[in-house]
């Protein structure tokens, strides 16, 4: 026998690696200041297009009072304890009913967190006798929660409609043995590719073959539709989506997340959530910040006119300047370019410290080896100014990387 600590000392996994090189700069970096289109990095400047706040709430003064105003009144402790047992509120409920309608569906159920809510409802919703499928890009959260699942699993070709229904034929064939049922899991928005899930022509197998559908949308919820309702309400399906999933973690710039669906269904996640059964209810003054954030993004429909006049900008821009922008169809910008893990360093900090454009960066093994991508989050508070500045940064580092100049300075960082 070993010990345990052995392999967790000498393997510190494919990212764990790099962490003398890499940590507080590409890794656990600190942006400082006001949450907006520039803060502050390494006490400099930084035109800044890693902060999923779409919308611009999280320093706008109506929502700033909101918080303020609440944590005034009740602090961050209440209520104390688990909703089912002495955490509830009739803010919560407010709170759950107004999200409920804001989307379309007869109830919601308000959660903590949207990584641990995702994880505990797949939990929840399946036994052993059931089968799930689901596309092989899903945010971890799906992937943890499917992992947790005792019975058959499968997973489908990244939007590939064909491969999905292959993959329910499969589930069905088991599920007619077992006696169970079929859960059919994908995003509304893709949050590294930018690609909205092709809930259509999902939702058009449903009658087909019987089976229950779950989407994450925590991407396109406030960005997408007409009124911001999100992906099923853009593709006019949102009636076909049995549980709906979004996190107040991007457009609201906030904390928590809810389920919406049937009635039956959420009150069976309300009983039946490990995750929020055992876990202390969501702060009021984050419960009473979220009502805040709902009505203006219910009220204010120029945020989100703000937010894709930038989109458009931007996006067009790059593709205009030769840029690979990949499918995204939504607001998430990835820029695909070439390389190893030592030249996308190099790149990134001639980025930061040279141009002062602070973005995301993505490498293996989140993507294939030997592919870059610079993940830009436009926002509602970025101007045309700041796409124009950036595209100009792109195109000099990009002549760079292609000219070998970061895989020499790369070489002297591994």
């Amino acid at each position: 026998m070993t010990d345990l600590f052995d392999r967790i000392i000498g393997d510190k996994g494919p990212l764990g690696k790099w962490a003398k090189q890499a940590e507080g700069y590409y890794v656990f970096p600190k942006l400082e200041g006001n949450i907006s289109n520039r803060m502050e990095f390494n006490g400099k400047k930084v035109l800044t297009w890693s902060i999923n706040d779409y919308l611009g709430l999280a320093n706008h003064p109506e929502v700033i009072k909101a918080d303020a105003d609440a944590a005034a009144i009740h602090g961050m402790a209440y209520p104390m304890g688990a909703r089912m047992m002495s955490g509830h509120t009739k803010f919560h409920e407010q709170l759950e009913k107004e999200c409920a309608e804001f989307v379309s569906k007869e109830a919601a159920y308000l959660v903590n967190f949207g990584y641990q809510g995702m994880v505990s409802a797949i939990d929840a919703l399946v036994t052993k006798n059931d089968v799930i499928v689901y596309d092989i890009d899903t945010h971890a959260c799906i992937i943890d929660g499917v992992r947790l699942h005792a019975g058959k699993r499968f997973v489908y070709k990244h939007n590939d409609v064909e491969s999905l229904e292959k993959n329910v034929k499969r589930a069905v064939k088991i599920a007619d043995k077992t006696g169970g049922g079929i859960l059919v899991i994908s995003e509304g928005v893709f949050g590294m590719r930018g690609e909205q899930g092709k809930l259509k022509e999902i939702a058009a197998l449903k009658k087909k073959y019987n089976f229950r559908f779950l989407v994450d949308d925590a991407h396109g919820f406030g960005t997408l539709g007409a009124t911001g309702a999100g992906t099923g309400e853009e593709q006019g399906v949102q009636d076909d989506i049995d549980v709906y999933f979004a996190t107040f973690a991007k457009s609201m710039a906030g904390i928590g997340a809810f389920f919406a669906g049937n009635k039956d269904v959420v009150q069976y996640l309300q009983y039946n959530m490990r995750s929020q059964m055992f876990a202390k209810s969501l702060p009021l003054t984050m419960v009473k910040g979220a009502l805040k954030r709902l009505d203006m993004i219910r009220t204010m429909p120029e945020l989100k006119a703000k937010l894709w006049e930038n989109t458009n900008a931007l996006q067009n821009g790059l593709k205009d300047n030769g840029f690979d922008i990949g499918k995204t169809n939504t607001c998430v910008t990835p820029v695909y370019l070439h390389g190893d893990i030592p030249e996308a360093m190099a790149m990134v900090n001639d980025l930061r410290e040279n141009h002062g454009v602070f973005c995301s960066i993505v490498v293996y093994p989140v993507i294939p080896k030997g592919l870059i991508i610079l993940r830009l989050i436009p926002t509602a508070t970025h101007t045309l100014e700041d796409v124009n500045e950036t595209i100009t940064a792109f195109s000099d580092i990009r002549e760079k990387l292609q000219s070998g100049v970061y895989k020499k300075i790369g070489a002297t960082m591994v």
